[in-house]
């Protein structure tokens, strides 16, 4: 084992975590793969004239005919974005353009996009226009009247067609939302030529009288063209499908979306990834819908206010079920650490969007989860055959729309959430290309438990090794999934890393409770020692745990009394072991802690004796500076300090070092001897190696028996959040000559 001393600095040994972990030279083989390359913020394009803190969301998405821009759009803001992917590793804004009312959807044809806009003054009184606005110069060529409330659009294959589906869609408010709610909806489609619509062309498909549910009240969501200019619609809140003649509006066929049972599917909302739930007849309700050839459609069963069987359905375009997910879907997205436990008593991980394009001969389906915040990428093998699932694809927070880039083998996805309000992540543009290589998402997965359901995981906020087992480590969640704290065994000898093994913390036989685990070491006999962060207005204390290898609490050491007085609820974020004292890293300044100064407390197991020292923090810029794991290996404690900002703002991620001679402690209330600290790594560029933004929370870190180091993101259960885990395999810490 080699001994680590001064280490070198982040710009002379970072490594980004995929390629520290790659064994296979991308160049080298023939496998291709969808890989992000470029997550783009869509507030960049907000015009000068208006607030910079004004929200702004890319919602649809479509793409120009030769490939080089990308035009979205953006609701809250009120027009269309536009982004420059001549380089699309290198997305630039391209600018904004005001439609003077809410714009629905946007496609894209011969320098022009078609825009529907909602004018609407009431859900009484709806109206809508379509315009046709000039890439080139910003101006608005056409102005159709639509005589409703309209979603979304969709151009037919030749170019001559496109449809509108106009929603004239519910007030939630009134009746529970119940429909029907008048005035109906229905389907418009006009003649179009390059880009120019002939507003007098005028069809429309009359929606009412098909469905069986609130056949008076038909609400078109979702529109969709095939080769023979055949035009299919979801009536979502009618949980039905329609499919017309685009030239004369007359129906050629129409069929419930019908409905699916569902076993061993999360229904509660309990803090508890527990998937033991049923939920019968539930009607699939489509939002996205999609022609995979002539015959075949493909749709995202998102659901409204009665559904949502969460995942995908192909159909023949009268009515026949050529192919359900089922649950599957839902599973490999909790798999993934994507699961959204806080919509499970709703529509799960959500499908809402999807796109179909075809990428060196192999068609795909996209389905978005907009719950989840994560693509499946699906390879479509033809009818008669299941769709295989080839990847998963990280994105940003809430995918809406998609649009695959004929030609050039890119795939961006606009995501709508922007949690500007909140200090969070703002609106992203993501982009993927397809090319040789190995996939870079995800890091981490889970398997299967012994009863065919995932082991579903998430808030990973913890990590040590296994002390005699190179490349085993373990991870605790924290207490967002309150009513199941878990010890996780991790195999990070495989790419990615999985989960083997889930071990609930148990007291007396159940759950234990009132635990927020941030920090996990092993005791050198089988079991662990856990670190739960205080909330003392949760009632939550600051505390350590001893339990054993089966997760049940041996020992529960609280705080004393000392620090106890001068407490904060920013507590322990981490723990580790040299010797018999556990050392216990503070987060943030407590009340006797100067300004920029946290404490490295120290707790002896021998003689039950306390004490601490004082650790500095870099200088913080904007948020706050704290610590997030402390970790002992040979002669010293690595310790990650971070900032808590995201994306851009993000500045420290960085992994520093104490030696251990120096860990001397002093007695609670006595002058604390200050530490002097190393700088090891910068964590910025690994936590941007996917293409993504940067996530504020790398919370756990490890070193294995054989000296490799790994580090770990929390993705805060998926609440307002994207929900990646970045599992970064950072290899041996390298020796400094200096």
């Amino acid at each position: 084992m080699p001994k680590l001393g001064k280490l070198l600095s982040s710009v002379a040994i970072i490594a980004v975590a995929s390629a520290a972990a790659t064994t296979v030279n991308a160049e080298e083989t023939s496998a291709k793969v969808f890989n992000r390359i470029a997550s783009f913020p869509v507030n960049t394009n907000i015009p000068e004239n208006m607030e910079q803190t004004s929200e702004s969301s890319a919602e649809i998405i479509d793409v120009s005919e030769d490939g080089m821009m990308l035009v979205y759009s953006d609701s809250p803001l009120g027009g269309i974005g536009m982004v420059d992917i001549a380089d699309p590793k290198a997305p630039k804004p391209a600018g904004f353009i005001a439609t003077h009312g809410e714009p629905t959807s946007v496609a894209v044809q011969g320098g022009n996009a078609l825009v529907a806009v909602n004018t609407s003054e009431s859900f009484t009184q709806p109206s809508g226009k379509l315009l046709s606005i000039s890439l080139a110069d910003q101006s608005i060529a056409q102005s159709c009247d639509l005589g409703g409330q309209p979603d979304s659009v969709a151009i037919s294959p030749d170019g001559s067609l496109i449809a509108v589906a106009i929603e004239n869609e519910r007030d939630e408010d009134l009746n529970d939302g119940v429909i029907p709610q008048m005035p109906a909806g229905f389907v418009l489609t006009y003649k179009l030529n390059n880009g120019a619509v002939d507003c007098d062309s005028k069809v429309m498909a009359d929606m009412t009288g098909l469905a069986d549910i609130a056949p008076t009240d038909p609400e078109p969501e979702f529109v969709t063209i095939n080769d023979a200019n055949e035009v299919a619609v979801t009536l979502q809140e009618n949980n039905h499908v329609v499919v017309f003649n685009g030239s004369t509006g007359d129906i050629i066929s129409h069929f419930s979306a019908g409905t699916v049972d569902l076993e061993n599917v999360d229904t509660n909302e309990e803090g508890a990834l527990t998937f033991d739930g049923t939920l019968k007849d539930v009607p699939r309700e489509p939002d996205a819908m999609k022609w995979l050839d002539s015959n075949r459609l493909v749709m995202a069963n998102e659901g409204d206010y009665k559904g949502g069987s969460r995942g995908f359905t192909i159909m023949s375009k009268t009515g026949e079920i050529l192919f359900d997910s089922g649950l599957s879907l839902e599973y490999e997205i909790a798999m993934a650490g994507h699961y959204p436990e806080k919509r499970s008593g709703n529509k799960g991980a959500e499908p809402e969007g999807l796109e179909v394009g075809t990428f060196d001969g192999q068609q795909y389906i996209f389905i978005l989860s907009e719950r989840g915040s994560i693509v499946g990428a699906y390879k479509d093998m033809g009818e008669g055959k299941d769709p295989e699932l080839a990847q998963l694809l990280p994105t940003a927070l809430a995918p809406e729309g998609a649009v695959a880039i004929k030609g050039r083998n890119l795939l961006a996805i606009a995501n709508e959430a922007d949690l500007i309000e909140d200090g969070g992540v703002r609106s992203h543009v993501t982009l993927y290309e397809y090319a040789k290589g190995e996939a870079s998402y995800p890091m981490i997965v889970s398997g299967m438990d012994d009863a065919g359901r995932p082991i579903g995981w998430g808030a990973l906020s913890g990590l040590t090794a296994d002390l005699e087992k190179p490349g085993i480590l373990y991870a605790v969640n924290d207490s967002f999934y309150a009513m199941q704290p878990t010890i996780f065994t991790i195999d990070a000898n495989q790419k990615p890393a999985k989960i083997t093994k889930a071990t609930r913390v148990t007291r007396g036989g159940a759950n234990a409770q009132l635990l927020d685990l941030e920090g996990i070491t092993t005791d050198g006999e089988g079991g662990f020692w856990l670190a739960s962060e205080g909330r003392t207005d949760r009632m939550i204390p600051h505390g350590l745990y001893h339990v054993n290898a089966d997760g049940e609490i041996k020992e529960q050491v609280a705080f004393p009394a000392e620090l106890l007085a001068v407490e904060k609820r920013f507590g322990s974020e981490g723990v580790t072991k040299i010797g018999d004292t556990l050392w216990v890293a503070i987060q943030r300044e407590w009340q006797d802690d100067k300004a920029g100064f946290v404490k490295l407390v120290a707790y002896n197991t021998a003689d039950k004796t306390w004490g601490a020292v004082s650790y500095p923090l870099d200088e913080k810029g904007a948020g706050w500076v704290g610590l997030s794991e402390i970790t002992a290996f040979g002669d010293h404690v690595y310790i990650v300090e971070r900032d808590n900002q995201i994306g851009e703002a993000a500045k420290l991620k960085k992994l520093y070092s104490v030696s251990i001679d120096q860990l001397k402690p002093a007695k609670l209330g006595e002058e604390l001897p200050v530490m002097e600290k190393t700088l090891v790594r910068d964590f910025l560029p690994g936590l941007k190696s996917t293409g993504g933004y940067v996530v504020d929370k790398i919370e756990g870190f490890a070193i294995d028996k054989n000296g490799n180091a790994f580090a770990v993101t929390d993705n805060d259960g998926i609440d307002d959040s994207n929900g990646e885990t970045l599992f970064l395999n950072l290899g041996p810490l390298e020796v400094s000559t200096n």
